[in-house]
């Protein structure tokens, strides 16, 4: 049973809810330049000190070279949050992370026209 003061923090199914501001200690800002198109992809390294359970999950998640956008939506959390998660897991040599390769040109046609093909496949 809920002690009162509990109120929304706890809910019967979900257990106890933790705001998202939480999991980055307060912290808007990640430490590294990430866009939600970097892919990031674990080193192997083990990281040294504590990290939270959200750190663990989303380098469980960088098996592969995955983007920070994919990570957010595994792991259910706003991208900014995520962001500062993974700037932390590359500030301790955990991940490392690559710019997407038409970065420079996010306009190209090329890759415009693969998304629209891929857009009109789900309809």
């Amino acid at each position: 049973m809920a002690a009162p003061h509990d109120g929304p923090w706890l809910d019967d199914a979900a257990g106890r809810l933790v705001r998202p501001y939480t999991v980055s200690n307060g912290r808007t800002r990640p430490s590294s330049q990430l866009d939600l198109l970097s892919l990031v992809m674990a080193t192997g390294s083990t990281p040294l000190g504590y990290l939270g359970p959200e750190h663990s999950t989303a380098l469980g998640l960088c098996e592969e070279p995955t983007s920070v956008a994919e990570i957010a939506a595994q792991l259910k959390l706003p991208a900014a949050v995520t962001k500062v998660i993974l700037s932390d897991l590359l500030d301790c040599g955990a991940l490392t992370q690559k710019a997407p390769d038409f970065y420079h040109n996010p306009t190209d046609r090329s890759l415009l026209e693969a998304v629209l093909d891929g857009l009109r496949r789900q309809l």
